[in-house]
């Protein structure tokens, strides 16, 4: 299965989400942006961590990614992850990544969908295969897409670009003043990442 022939698939599946009117301009699948995230939308919150994080706290988060020491979580997804998005709670950004969070943590391996059209952004995940599924599986998921989300076009401005040592990274910036990233494999092609920037900025 090549690279062209996925990504017809993702068009597919898009286009199937989509009224008679409205046209998809551009598609990319994406990884979402590690590091520090928008804040998640409303919700009874957890008492505030107190206090800077220890080295050994920094340390052993690094070591073992299963234990928790509060405030280090978020000094260790800074020190090696960068900053992924901003935003306050209930922010363009924060629904969305809240969104894609539930997605990847249901049953089964997903992918993530950008598209634009020429009315919305949207966001997609693959319907879930499993870990040892067959090439037929696969393709049938590509086609088979949830839509997660969208904002107007005219809600969202995007940067395609290097951030540390991603040189494939889009930076969706929002109305609102959030903002999300999104990138590739390093080995995979930036062009669909350059294709969904374009596509935001055009007419």
């Amino acid at each position: 299965m090549t690279a062209d022939e996925s990504q017809a698939r993702y068009v597919e599946g898009i286009t199937r989400l989509l009224p008679v009117d409205e046209q998809v301009r551009a598609v990319a699948r994406v990884r979402a942006g590690g590091g520090l995230t928008p804040a998640p939308p409303s919700q009874p919150s957890a008492p505030p961590a107190t206090g800077a994080p220890s080295f050994l706290g920094v340390l052993l988060n690094v070591l073992s990614p299963t234990i928790t020491f509060g405030r280090a979580d978020d000094a260790v997804d800074w020190l090696v992850f960068g900053v992924g998005g901003r935003g306050e709670p209930d922010s363009q950004a924060s629904v969305l990544h809240h969104a894609l969070t539930v997605a990847a943590k249901g049953s089964g391996l997903r992918a993530l969908v950008l598209a634009v059209t020429d009315q919305r952004l949207l966001l997609g995940a693959t319907a879930p295969v499993g870990l040892l599924s067959s090439a037929a599986a696969d393709e049938r998921a590509q086609a088979d897409i949830e839509l997660l989300g969208s904002v107007p076009r005219t809600a969202v401005t995007a940067r395609f670009g290097r951030y540390r040592l991603n040189w494939k990274r889009l930076r969706l910036d929002f109305a609102d003043g959030s903002w999300l990233s999104f990138h590739v494999p390093l080995a995979d092609s930036g062009r669909p990442l350059r294709e969904i920037a374009a596509a935001l900025s055009a007419g």
